[in-house]
This record gives C-alpha cells, structure tokens and sequence, in this order.
C-alpha cells in the first residue's frame, strides 16, 4: 500500500514527531476533493439487525447540497461490511472502491445549488468490539435474563465501521432518521425522538432534528424499560428519558437522580442544553458509556466514580456517577462544539474533563472543584503534545483529559472572576451552536474574552509536552522569579503566597524581582495553577 510520510512541526516544541501513515490515513482524515464539493443536508439510516448472526443489512439515503460543480462523491464503509449498490434517481451507479473509501461515478450533472440524493444499499457482518467504546464497533452481548444486549460505539474507528456515511467530523448532517429493526420483543433506542414503531415489522424510527457528527449516532438495542421526568431548564420544559433494562429499574430511578443535577450545574456553567428538541436520554448499554448526542449510553454499574473509583483520590470523585457526568458534559463539548479534525480531540475531552469540576464545583463548592481538579493531575503523562497531526485522522496524547482541564482550570484563576469565567464557557457554546472548529478558533474566543495575548499560553500546554517552572531565589528581602521550561515569549499571571500573604505577579522568562515586607520565610505557588516549582 502507498505509504504517506506526514510531519508534524511542532515549530515552538523542543523537538519535532514524524510518523507514517498510510493512504486510507489522508482517505480517512482530510477534506478529500470529493467530499468538499457537497454538503450533507439529510440521512435515513434504515437497517435490519440480526444478532443472531452478528449481521446487519440495509440503506442509507444521502442528501446533499451541490456547492460545485463534481462527478465523484466519496463515502466510507469498512470491511467486512459491503457497499451492494448505489443508486441516484433509481439508477445504478458505477463505485471505485478503495478499501475503506468508495467512489460513487455519479451521471447525472452536479450543477451548483441543487439538493440530490444517492442511496447506499449494504450489508454484512460488522466489526465486533473487542474493548467498547475504545476499540467499538457492534457489541453482540446478553443481558441476565439471557435476552440480546445489543449497542454501537465508534469513536476513533468512525461511524463507518457500521454504516456507509461522509466519515469526516467537518460537516455534521441537517437532520436524520435513523431507522432500525430490532429483534421482536426488543426496542431499539436510538438519537432524537421517536417518532414511529412499525409493530409488524418491531421498526423503530427515531428523528434528530439538529445537526449531529457522525460517531454521535447509535443502535442500542435491549429489553428495555423507560422512565422520564421533565425537566424546567433555560429554554423551558426539557425531555429526560431513561431506557434501562428491566430488571435494573428500581435501581435506575434512584441512581440517575445525577441526571437533573447534571443538568443544572450544565447550565449554569455552558448556557442552555444544545437539543431541547431532541430531548436528553441516558440509555443502559452493555459497555462503559459514549456521548452519542441525545442518546447518552451508560454501564457504569450504577456506581459512583469511574466503576467505583475515584479517579483523583480526593473523595470528591465518589460524589457522582463520573459517566452520566462526563458523558453528559459532552453534549456541549463533543455534540454542539465538534472539532473538525481528529487532532483537535481536546476540545471534546479536555473541556468535559474539566466539567466534572465544575458540577462539584455548583453543588459542593469550589474547594470541592479545585481538591478534584489537582487530584487528577497525578494521572498527567505528558508522553506527547495534546494536539495531534492534522489531516490524517490522528488524536494527540492521552493527556487532553486531565492535562486539558488543568489547563483550563489554569485559565479560570489567571481570569480570577467567576462570573466573568462563566462568560467565556457559555460564550463557546454561544458562538459556536451547532458547530464544527477549529483550536484556533476557541483559543481565540477565549483570548478575546479574557483581553489577553494567550497564544504562547496555549502553545506551551497544547503544543509541546513542558510544563512551566516556576524558579525563585531569595536575595535579603527581595524575592527573584522567572519561568524556565518555557516556549518562547511565556508569560502568565502567578498567585503566590509570600509569608502566607496572596500576591499576584507575573513572571516571564525573564528575572524579575519583588521587595518583601520583612524577612522572607515562605513562598508558596497556588497549587490551582498548573506550574512546577523550582528554589
């Protein structure tokens, strides 16, 4: 296979990565010329889902809005599953396959404007997840009763290893149905609403009215049970809808009473929950959890913390359902804000990671926040930059979680007003409803809102793997500091406390000094920032 050698330069690091990748790599993660001169408009996934078998059969209609003249539409499917046709107008249309990618020979003229339709009929068995959701596919499980469990996860894989589908995070569909025939004496839930059950056939059809990114869709298939509440948020009533399996109810009515409470610190903190439309649902699955957008999938074992582990070993993490939060959390961030390429994978997850601070933060108080947020700190690797390699379907360090939100969590004391903070968080959400971005374009809307130059700030955090160190020396009654381990022109305001008294000063790599009233007897950093320390 035609190798691509794709070089990152990391210009400010220390150093620069190179890494292979392959053709289905660039297929897979850039703006291809035939996928740039169509925007979709619609879906209809209708599919038959024969767990028996481990397959799956059915058709996806696209729509799309021509925005240039081209003959060539790109869509992704990959084996074993396999594209059986692809018709326009009711006509058969010539495909080129290339492993994981298909060129659909389209006939009729694509003239500029028009909104066509192409249908792609397929089938076969699906990959099986081996480690869901982080290796996803189908998971074929059974519940306790012995009865089919059935979910999909797919991110990073990317939702064409289940359906046929423009597999690129840049352009979400309009709006989509997702049709799907369950086992009989089964339902499937899946994203939106539902709309329709056709009992003869036990077809589920389920509408999303807003945009939504492609991993985000799903199949949950289960003997479910359902219960709701409604909820009055800041756009009004708000449907909350709980699917779980039969014999888990009792236990689901008390334990996603995190639910409400997620919502409102949400709210609170990011503005209005992005899909009042399609209501909000937590769905029970045979794995972990994923934030498949208004269709939420949980399995922590109704536990608190990560499966009843606190992952900052404060205490603070046991106080909540860590995945009805986090999951939850992306709805903003993943869901309504969604990167446009792979590398940008912190905007999701350094964001919903710092949530969780937040929720503690709006019901136990912000010390609660601020133990939880440094707690998390000790799982920080820094193995590699938290910003990946564009264009090729590449995520960055693992480190965009916990290293992401304390970088965030670094950024709301350099504000040092809250109500200010709160501003720029529901801002992002504000200005970038329902859309696809950039790192540059949230590092610029922070930027703008805080009146700060914050590019060697977020150069230094999401561009190299160095932490900042703070270095001081006594001298008398004065008191020299500057950073070291830096990029180039880094500077940020420090809260320190010199004798136990708070001051603000702000280092750069440059010495500075500070008188001292009296002897100096300690110097301390504010451990809510994220620096390292150096005497």
């Amino acid at each position: 296979m035609k190798k691509i050698i794709a070089t990152l330069a990391l210009g400010i690091c220390a150093f620069s990565q190179a890494q292979t990748f392959t053709e289905q790599d660039t297929l897979r993660g850039s703006i291809t010329p035939e996928r740039e001169w169509w925007d979709l408009n619609y879906y209809h996934l209708d599919i038959d889902v024969n767990p028996d078998d481990k397959f799956i059969s059915g058709s996806n209609t696209i729509r799309y809005k021509v925005l240039e003249p081209h003959q060539v539409l790109q869509v992704d499917l990959q084996p074993p599953l396999a594209i059986e046709k692809v018709t326009q107008d009711g006509e058969e249309l010539e495909v080129v396959h290339n492993i994981n990618a298909h060129f659909i020979q389209l006939v009729k003229p694509q003239k500029e404007g028009d909104y066509n339709e192409v249908v792609v009929t397929y089938s076969g068995h699906p990959k099986e997840a081996v480690r869901a959701p982080w290796d996803g596919g189908f998971s074929w499980k059974k519940d306790s009763n012995g009865k089919d469990f059935v979910a999909t996860s797919c991110q990073g894989l990317g939702a064409s290893v289940w359906w046929p589908n423009k597999d690129h995070m840049y352009d979400e569909v309009d709006s989509m149905l997702i049709s799907v025939k369950a086992p009989k004496g089964l339902m499937n839930v899946s994203n939106g609403r539902l709309r329709s059950v056709d009992k003869e056939t036990n077809t589920y059809n389920w509408f999303v009215s807003n945009p939504i990114n492609n991993y985000g869709v799903n199949v949950n298939i289960g003997d479910y049970v359902h219960f709701d509440e409604i909820y009055q948020g800041e756009k009004g009533a708000l449907d909350m809808d709980y699917y779980v399996l039969k014999d888990n109810l009792e236990k689901a009515k008390e334990h996603f009473k995190d639910a409400p409470k997620m919502m409102k610190s949400f709210e609170y903190w990011f503005g209005p929950y992005p899909f009042y439309e399609d209501s909000f649902k937590l769905v029970e699955v045979p794995y972990l959890g994923m934030e498949h957008q208004s269709s939420v999938t949980y399995g922590n074992q109704y536990k608190k913390g990560y499966l009843g582990r606190d992952l900052s070993n404060t205490g603070w993490g046991l106080k909540f359902d860590f995945i009805i939060i986090h999951e939850a959390g992306h709805e903003w961030f993943a869901n309504n804000i969604t990167y446009k390429d792979a590398a940008d994978m912190w905007v999701h997850e350094g964001f919903t990671c710092y949530s969780e601070s937040l929720f503690l933060d709006y019901h136990y108080g912000t010390e609660a926040a601020n133990a939880y947020v440094q707690g998390i700190r000790n799982n920080i690797r820094n193995d590699k930059p938290i910003i990946g390699i564009y264009n090729v379907n590449h995520e960055g360090s693992g480190d965009m979680y916990y290293k992401g939100s304390n970088m965030l969590h670094t950024l709301r004391q350099i504000v040092n007003d809250d109500r200010k903070w709160r501003t720029i968080l529901r801002g992002l959400n504000s200005e970038f409803y329902h859309k696809t971005v950039t790192t540059d374009e949230i590092e610029n809307v922070i930027a703008i809102g805080m009146k700060r130059d914050l590019k060697p700030f977020f150069d230094q955090y999401l561009r190299t793997t160095k932490i900042p160190v703070f270095e001081y020396i006594v001298k008398g009654k004065k008191v020299a500091y500057r950073f070291t381990n830096t990029v180039d022109h880094f500077s940020m305001p420090l809260k320190v406390y010199i004798n136990d008294i708070a001051v603000w000063i702000e280092p750069t790599t440059e010495w500075k000094t500070e008188k001292v009233n009296g002897n100096l007897t300690s110097l301390r950093v504010d451990p809510n920032f994220y620096v390292e320390t150096k005497n």
